[in-house]
């Protein structure tokens, strides 16, 4: 292990931390952050905030879930590693409480091709799957499953979980699932939003894929 690329990564996972709870993504110690590492990944501490997480705090957890004695990982640590070990190319996992995910959430609601902006997560919806109890396997798994084809789902009667290449991206997703669930909760306060059709998204792929948009692209694993 290359020690000073892992320091890089636990000071990266930290302003990762840090910029969901200036996002307003992050409250209290709801929430967390990992990255991919040889062997397993890091992951934010049980009970991290905005204020007390540092390079520190931040947990190495082996790919057969096991940590050295000291401080615990975050309750949610089988989560982000069933999306590790289910998909190669994600080294980076945000799981939020954040608004108007956790509102679309607790209704069980996916969201649906309303707005062309949804692809960016690689599909025409973001699916929510059932809930589970925290900390969970069950949980892991239906999250894990989720992000097969998407690179975000809802966690019914909870929150969100995301996944990227890197923090950066995985910090992006984020936002942008809660911007586009708050754009889908305003709308609905008008009536109900007009949902893309067929024949829509096929136009729109195209054209994604004639103009090379990386931003819309269908996770492969």
């Amino acid at each position: 292990m290359d020690h000073s690329n892992e320091q890089s990564l636990r000071t990266g996972l930290v302003d990762a931390y840090r910029r969901l709870f200036d996002l307003g993504l992050m409250n209290q110690s709801t929430g967390n952050v990992s990255c991919r590492i040889k062997g397993g990944m890091l992951i934010s501490c049980s009970g991290a905030t905005a204020e007390n997480l540092s390079a520190e705090r931040v947990v190495k957890v082996r790919n057969d879930g096991t940590w050295e004695a000291g401080l615990d990982p975050s309750s949610e640590w089988r989560m982000h590693l069933q999306v590790y070990q289910h998909h190669p190319k994600a080294h980076a996992v945000v799981h939020t409480h954040s608004d108007y995910c956790v509102a679309m959430a607790c209704n069980s609601l996916a969201l649906p091709g309303f707005h062309y902006m949804v692809a960016t997560f690689g599909g025409r919806d973001v699916p929510c799957v059932p809930y589970s109890t925290f900390g969970s396997e069950q949980l892991a798994k239906d999250a894990a499953a989720a992000l097969s084809q998407r690179f975000a789902c809802l966690l019914g009667s909870h929150g969100m979980i995301c996944r990227g290449a890197d923090l950066v991206s995985a910090v992006s997703h984020a936002e942008r699932l809660e911007i586009l669930c708050r754009h889908y909760w305003l709308a609905r306060q008008l009536g109900e939003p007009k949902i893309l059709s067929e024949e829509e998204w096929t136009r729109f792929f195209d054209q994604a894929e004639k103009l090379s948009y990386s931003a819309f692209t269908t996770p492969t694993s």
